[in-house]
């Protein structure tokens, strides 16, 4: 493994293949996607390889050949005789690092890459408004190369997506500035050989996506689903000696190591029937690391996912259950739309499980362990706040009190973890929702460590958490005699399933009042 180099945090394309780092080769869809003067768009979650595919495209038409050696695009170039490997003037925007809070934030960035391409291809420089400034840049660039102009934008949302909660004049300037600057692309087709934009979120009411109508949104074409992300292909290809190191490590089967891989990491879909993928940068951290650590989820913050799910009326259930949408809805998001599915959708915190092609519907879930725990641990501390984190009733006594066949200690932890909530007056009217939810979190972020089945729902028990020893049956009532729970459980045959299971069989009935805010009464048989 010493002479192995993952690319982790890398997103440059030479740096990568000038010093040896293990790339996948992605340079078909360069290949395919360059055969056209089309412009494009993509977007996919953070730290997918956005910006390392936007560097492979400025190395590929900066007629940097040497780098190519050996990839599937190689053969294919030379093939073309003198045409191959044309140098064209690039403009290339990375938006991922800025001041966009600040007034002309976006603007000083804009200005940075109009002035180092001044520079670089030795232009006049012109003081006239930024839109009409990057438009003659365009045409001094043609003019002076005699070849028609790239421009490749990274990260366009990044001004938007960062001021969106925090400021949103400031979100609105951003968005106006795009409106005059990138729209001077619409008519000028004849200067221009490729236009590439990416980013998570397509804002529909964004510029680009409104005066540049003929841009191609590829996000959720199935020739395309495997741009960014590793398939299992590609793993399998790529990392056989870091996949046999890491199984090593845990002390478990190569077998066994693949599908702690694949249960944690794997499971993206951004297209009906497409190739599904691997989130990038959690792999590689993890075999780096040798340990199935949560990478992805623990760099970025979803505090704007959070405030926009508890915001909206969608069930909390639906995030594991499923959510339905239509691809019109998962390609688009407006800032003052209510409904958050579009946003935890392009974000990477729900992927495509399903397609109904009668109705033209798209099933959405979480798309691994990763994310699903993730998310979960992050509500759970956002809606129950140092309770969670400083309470001696922490989730991880709960979860040994199962272990350890005490169910009374677990419904008594649980019973004060309810009561350390500080709950603003007048919730009342709320609160059977409030409550259910809470319980749902705690329950769900427990099958983390335990087998934890949490439905919520009439027709199937609430609640089953399945440990080495014990089988834990559960029924929640709300404002109802502890009995109804007890007979629910007998009548609808919940623990049948289990009767042939030498683990200890518990049957738990709880009872929650809204007047309480609290657990009133529980049973244990």
């Amino acid at each position: 493994m010493d002479d192995r180099y993952l690319p982790i945090g890398k997103q440059n394309f030479r740096d990568i293949r000038e010093n040896h780092y293990v790339y996948v080769d992605k340079t078909r869809y360069v290949w395919e996607l360059t055969r056209t003067t089309m412009p494009y768009f993509l977007s996919r979650p953070r730290r997918f390889g956005k910006s390392l595919f936007i560097s492979t495209l400025y190395s590929f038409f900066s007629g940097e050949k040497e780098l190519f050696k050996g990839l599937y695009i190689e053969e294919k170039e030379n093939a073309r005789g003198d045409k191959a490997w044309t140098k064209y003037p690039v403009i290339y925007f990375s938006l991922s690092g800025g001041q966009y809070n600040e007034q002309d934030g976006l603007e000083a960035k804009l200005c940075k890459t109009l002035d180092f391409v001044e520079d670089k291809y030795r232009l006049r420089h012109c003081d006239y408004d930024l839109a009409v400034r990057f438009e003659d840049m365009i045409e001094q660039l043609y003019e002076k190369t005699g070849r028609q102009v790239v421009v490749l934008v990274d990260e366009y949302d990044k001004p938007l997506l960062s001021t969106m909660i925090s400021n949103p004049a400031q979100e609105e300037k951003n968005r106006q500035l795009y409106k005059g600057f990138f729209s001077v692309l619409k008519d000028m087709d004849g200067y221009l050989r490729f236009v590439f934009f990416t980013g998570v979120t397509k804002f529909s009411k964004v510029s680009i996506f409104s005066d540049l109508n003929q841009l191609n949104d590829i996000s959720m074409h199935n020739e395309y689903a495997g741009i960014c992300g590793i398939t299992e292909e590609e793993l399998q290809e790529n990392f056989e000696p870091e996949i046999d190191y890491m199984a090593k490590e845990q002390g478990i089967s190569r077998t066994e190591c693949q599908a702690k891989l694949a249960k944690m990491y794997d499971g993206y879909h951004f297209s009906r029937s497409g190739a599904g993928v691997y989130n990038p940068f959690s792999l590689l951290c993890a075999f780096d690391a040798g340990d199935f650590g949560s990478y992805w989820f623990e760099s970025g913050t979803p505090e704007i996912l959070i405030k926009k799910l508890n915001s909206s009326r969608m069930n909390l259930y639906q995030l594991t259950e499923g959510v339905r949408a239509r691809e019109s809805v998962l390609k688009s998001y407006r800032v003052d739309d209510p409904d958050p599915v579009p946003l935890f959708y392009q974000a990477g915190y729900l992927t495509i499980c399903g397609y109904d092609n009668r109705f033209g519907n798209y099933t959405l879930r979480f798309p691994n362990d990763e994310v699903k725990y993730g998310f979960m641990e992050s509500l759970v501390h956002y809606e129950l706040g140092d309770s969670a984190r400083e309470n001696p009733l922490a989730l991880d006594n709960l979860i040994m009190d199962l272990e350890g066949g005490n169910p009374d200690s677990f419904l008594t932890r649980l019973t004060s973890l309810f009561a350390s909530i500080p709950y603003p007056e007048g919730r009342a009217p709320q609160y059977e929702g409030e409550w259910s939810r809470q319980l749902y979190l705690i329950l769900s972020l427990m099958g983390a460590y335990t087998s934890c089945e949490v439905h919520m729902a009439t027709g199937r028990a609430d609640c089953v958490v399945q440990t080495a020893d014990y089988i834990y049956v559960f029924e929640f009532k709300l404002d109802a005699p502890i009995e109804e729970a007890m007979k629910q459980i007998d009548d609808r045959g919940y623990t049948i399933p289990y009767t042939a299971d030498q683990r200890k069989l518990y049957k738990i009935g709880v009872v929650f009042s809204t007047e309480k805010r609290n657990i009133a009464d529980y049973q244990i048989r």
